[in-house]
Order: structure tokens, then C-alpha cells, then sequence
């Protein structure tokens, strides 16, 4: 799970920076058209924070990548990267809308997606099969 926490604050911290710097610009690349209004920068400005903070929450919990903490973490960003794909395609498909890098970002949010799944999956099996828990210590039934 820790190559996850990583990889995400990675990918975060520049998609947040580049929403809080340039958020038109930004949008530009995905969308096709840019923020011309001052509510729409806003908005892109509060995104950028969002993932900035996406992106330090990430790089703290990969010191501790096995804790709760970090698997709620992993959790949410499994909603966030499927709601970006469901979000993204369909504006995509429906909508004239489309920058250069639009299809490149659905492709890594489904990757993304299905890595945070198979990480969530993994520690639960783990889990059910005791591999998680302390030496000496039995599960009780």
C-alpha cells in the first residue's frame, strides 16, 4: 500500500498545484476550454486544494501505510478515482468538450481505481487469514 500512498501524492501534488496556479489553463487540457469566469477560477483554485491536501494526507500515511488510517485513506481515494472516471468519460462522450488530455487522465484514475480496490482487497484478505495479527495470538470464533 505504500507505493499507492506515494504514487498518489505524487500524481496529486501536481494536479493540485497546476489547478491552484493555473487553473484554466489546467482545465484547458482536460476539457478543451478554459475557466472564464471569476466563479469557475475559484472553483478550480478550491479543486487544486482539495488534491493538494489529497496529496499531503497521502505522503503522511505512507509512513504508516498498514494502519486503519491509511486503508480509510485508500478507501476514499477508491470513490474519488472512479467518481473522475464516471465524471470525466462522461464528459468525454456527451459533451464537445474535449482537451488533449482528457483520455490519459481516465486511463490513470481507472488504473488508479482498480490498483486502491486491489490494495483494499489484499489487506482484507490478509486480515481474514490472521496474517495481520500479533505473534501468539490466536482467532477466536
Amino acid at each position: 500500500m505504500k507505493k499507492l500512498l506515494v504514487m498518489t501524492a505524487v500524481v496529486e501534488v501536481g494536479a493540485g498545484l497546476a489547478l491552484l496556479c493555473c487553473p484554466s489553463a489546467t482545465v484547458a487540457l482536460l476539457l478543451g476550454s478554459g475557466l472564464d469566469t471569476p466563479a469557475a477560477l475559484t472553483l478550480g483554485r478550491i479543486a487544486g486544494a482539495a488534491l493538494f491536501a489529497l496529496s499531503v494526507a497521502c505522503w503522511l500515511a505512507h509512513y504508516d501505510a498498514q494502519s486503519c488510517a491509511a486503508s480509510g485513506l485508500v478507501s476514499a481515494m477508491a470513490f474519488y478515482n472512479f467518481g473522475a472516471v464516471v465524471i470525466l468519460s462522461a464528459g468525454g462522450i456527451w459533451s464537445p468538450m474535449v482537451g488533449i488530455a482528457l483520455w490519459p487522465v481516465v486511463v490513470l484514475h481507472a488504473v488508479m481505481t482498480v490498483w486502491c480496490i486491489t490494495r483494499l482487497l489484499g489487506k482484507s484478505r490478509q486480515t481474514s487469514e490472521g496474517v495481520n495479527e500479533p505473534k501468539g495470538e490466536t482467532t477466536r470464533a
